[in-house]
């Protein structure tokens, strides 16, 4: 069963999904809808942002965020965060057209 779940890429969808929950739950209220996490590579997830002031704002929030995220979905494995502007960022994801 785990090699068809592998084969379909539906393994690769659940834990993309569980990633965009934990990274909802993670951030602070202000990022919800300006980022979206990418993939985690090596330990460091990538995460969009829709501007550059956000990307200096969340690395003040970075040790906060990373210990939610390892506790939320330790099996990623992330160790660290790196942040890039992407203009539609947090814009595409639906779980991010919820109310404040």
């Amino acid at each position: 069963m785990s090699r068809l779940l592998a084969r379909t890429g539906y393994d690769q969808q659940q834990t993309a999904g569980a990633l965009v929950d934990a990274w909802d739950q993670a951030v602070p209220a202000v990022f919800r809808r300006a980022s979206q996490p990418g993939l985690v590579k090596r330990g460091v997830l990538e995460v969009f942002v829709s501007h550059s002031a956000l990307v200096q704002e969340m690395g003040f929030y970075k040790r906060e965020i990373l210990a939610k995220l390892t506790a939320s979905v330790p099996g990623e494995g992330i160790t660290d965060i790196r942040c890039r502007v992407l203009a539609d960022a947090g814009r595409s994801t639906p779980t991010n057209d919820r109310g404040p």
